[in-house]
């Protein structure tokens, strides 16, 4: 089974973060501000706290019913969630820098890579 680990937009450029990887910051960040556990999130989400902190992870990639139920038990909309991390990549599509923080004005937190400059544009890994 393949697995891709890393689609880079251009030679000796860092990755772009991954959609599910701004999702689970900002959901994270959602439930810090709140004040809140991953166990009383994920109850009212009907998820499990484990499936909640993978998905805050960047692990796992949540479907559109998962992700209208968290920014539900998060007092948010799914406009207002999906529109905070578009915004996020927007701006680091525009400033070509492919990594990056959310700042507090952005609305999550960091997100690191720390990939090699010399990795071609496609990695694969291959899983035995």
């Amino acid at each position: 089974m393949a697995e891709i680990t890393r689609i880079y937009s251009q030679w000796g450029q860092a990755p772009e973060p991954l959609w599910r990887e701004m999702l689970g910051s900002r959901l994270r960040e959602l439930r810090t501000e709140r004040g809140e556990t991953l166990s009383g999130t994920a109850e009212r989400a009907g998820i499990s706290p484990q499936y909640l902190s993978e998905i805050e992870r960047g692990r796992k990639e949540p479907s559109s019913e998962m992700i209208a139920a968290l920014a539900g038990a998060l007092d948010t909309t799914l406009a207002d969630l999906t529109f905070a991390v578009t915004e996020y990549l927007r701006r680091l599509s525009s400033t070509g820098t492919g990594t990056g923080a959310f700042t507090r004005a952005a609305g999550t937190q960091a997100v690191g890579t720390g990939h090699a400059a010399h990795t071609p544009p496609v990695a694969l890994a291959m899983a035995a």
